[in-house]
């Protein structure tokens, strides 16, 4: 009888080890998948980037110069009127919209830029600049 008794505890707590450890994977497992969708809006923002760099580069083989700050990026879609006014302007624009951030805000352009010549650049969720984690600011220089 004293065997049997003894038998049950080491049974129990066999299944208490295997329940905290499922517990834990469990844990590990929804923190991934929790943290995937900040992932993927910043890897949205990134592609959104690397477009809009493209389209700023020929652009500037076009017409010798990136468009100005007060020009901005929407000289990538209408051919601006302020001067410098471009030489030669793509039939349909540069891009065929404006893209905003995955978080629903305008990109930032920034001629003359503070890490290259140009910079565009998202401030992520929290639309300030610097952040950690999903608020950090997304760049063409990264």
């Amino acid at each position: 009888m004293q065997m049997g008794t003894n038998s049950r505890r080491f049974a129990l707590t066999k299944i208490i080890v295997v329940v905290a450890i499922l517990g834990l994977l469990a844990a590990l497992i929804v923190s991934k998948i929790m943290s995937g969708p900040d992932e993927a809006e910043r890897v949205a923002a990134k592609q959104d980037i690397g477009a809009i760099m493209q389209a700023l580069k020929t652009y500037r083989r076009d017409n010798g110069r990136y468009p100005t700050q007060e020009q901005g990026l929407h000289a990538l879609i209408e051919k601006p009127s302020i001067n410098p006014v471009p030489n030669i302007w793509k039939n349909g624009g540069y891009l065929e919209r404006l893209p905003n951030d995955p978080w629903g805000n305008a990109y930032q352009y920034r001629n003359p830029g503070v890490h290259s010549e140009i910079d565009v650049l998202s401030y992520g969720a929290d639309t300030k600049q610097g952040g950690e984690g999903n608020d950090a600011d997304i760049g063409s220089w990264q």
